[in-house]
């Protein structure tokens, strides 16, 4: 038997799928919409839980913020035998028909951050499995939760100089809103034989302040509550429709 050094997590534990929340808090969230829910570990910013969904065993796994801790929680989890995982996380609207609390599902990245070059070069495209990432896209559209498909641009940072400029490039060319993570998520997963999806959470509509809607988000007093839940419920079923169960 292996512990993975960062996750802290047994190679024998005999799990496919995953759920990767950036906020260790929304582990505990993940966990309402779960059953026969179990601990595992907390380590730095990896917190940890196993539950079931509709028959099947799912992790549930926070990765921090940004490429480098969600490349880390990929390498292991691979090793580990986890063969699906799908982000769900917070982003930045760069449309402004994007509400808040409306779900991104993630057709392709712009790699504008460092972790994946650090693996591949950069004409190396991050997109996510197809299956899985249409069985989200399913998943919305049966529960008819207000949903875009398109792209969406990783980068390393909010608070460059050039912050207006840069979302005002990629608003104009199609991008439908920025994270941190998936494209490290997408072009590691697929180097290491992991299938991946990413649904992400409007927390900040196009040309509004991030800072105001961060804490009307953590205050939990507006529509990115309920785009959470929805978040978690769409990469749930969307694993369960994959497992074949």
């Amino acid at each position: 038997m292996e512990v993975m050094p960062h996750l802290k997590l047994r190679d024998d534990l005999g799990i496919q799928y995953a759920i990767l929340p950036g906020d260790p808090a929304r582990v505990e969230r993940i966990a309402e919409q779960l059953e026969d829910v179990e601990e595992l570990e907390f380590n730095r910013e990896y917190k940890s839980i196993a539950g079931t969904y509709k028959g099947i065993r799912v992790l549930a796994v926070s990765t921090g913020i940004g490429g480098p801790s969600t490349g880390i929680a990929v390498e292991e989890l691979a090793r580990i035998g986890v063969t699906h995982a799908i982000r769900i996380g917070s982003c930045g609207a760069l449309q402004k028909e994007i509400r808040l609390g409306d779900l991104i599902l993630v057709q392709g990245a712009v790699r504008d951050e460092g972790t994946s070059r650090t693996y591949i070069d950069s004409i190396y495209p991050a997109i996510p499995d197809f299956e899985l990432m249409n069985a989200c896209v399913e998943a919305a559209e049966e529960e008819q939760i207000p949903a875009h498909v398109g792209m969406a641009r990783s980068h390393d940072s909010f608070y460059t100089d050039r912050e207006d400029e840069i979302d005002a490039l990629w608003a104009g060319r199609g991008v439908l809103g920025c994270d941190m993570e998936t494209a490290a998520l997408f072009v590691i997963g697929k180097l290491r034989g992991v299938k991946t999806a990413s649904v992400l959470n409007t927390v900040v509509e196009y040309e509004d302040n991030l800072e105001d809607n961060i804490n009307n988000y953590t205050d939990g007093v507006n529509a990115t509550v309920q785009g959470e839940k929805n978040e978690i419920h769409v990469a749930l079923e969307a694993l369960y429709r994959c497992s074949g169960k």
